[in-house]
């Protein structure tokens, strides 16, 4: 557990204020037990949803990754993220991953990220 604050401490400004976002959009009484390194955790595991989907890829010239537009089934990265929490032995509830997802889509609506459907 000490490397997951290790690795919040190395988290870019923007980063940390989407995981500040997230926390602060979480009802109090849903976000007991909810620790920055888990909300970090399930937003880790979104992305790799969307890698193994094609919708998040490295830019070959700069080394970043990119974003790319495309459709995202949230069922399917619900549960994709919630067999992660299990395999790791995690205890952040389904609900708690529906919050996260939420507030992650309504920070990239905010930020223009995203567009409402």
């Amino acid at each position: 557990m000490e490397n997951e604050s290790i690795e919040l401490s190395l988290l870019d400004p923007e980063e940390r204020e989407l995981v500040e976002f997230v926390l602060n959009a979480i009802p109090a009484e849903d976000r007991k037990g909810l620790s920055p390194d888990d909300v970090l955790y399930v937003l880790d595991a979104m992305d790799d949803f969307l890698e193994e989907q094609g919708l998040l890829q490295e830019n070959t010239r700069t080394g970043e990754m990119e974003y790319l537009d495309g459709d995202v089934d949230e069922t399917e990265q619900l549960n994709y993220v919630l067999n992660a929490i299990r395999e790791d032995g995690r205890s952040i509830s389904a609900v708690q991953v529906q919050l996260i997802q939420d507030a992650e889509l309504q920070y990239g609506i905010e930020k223009g990220y995203y567009e409402e459907d």
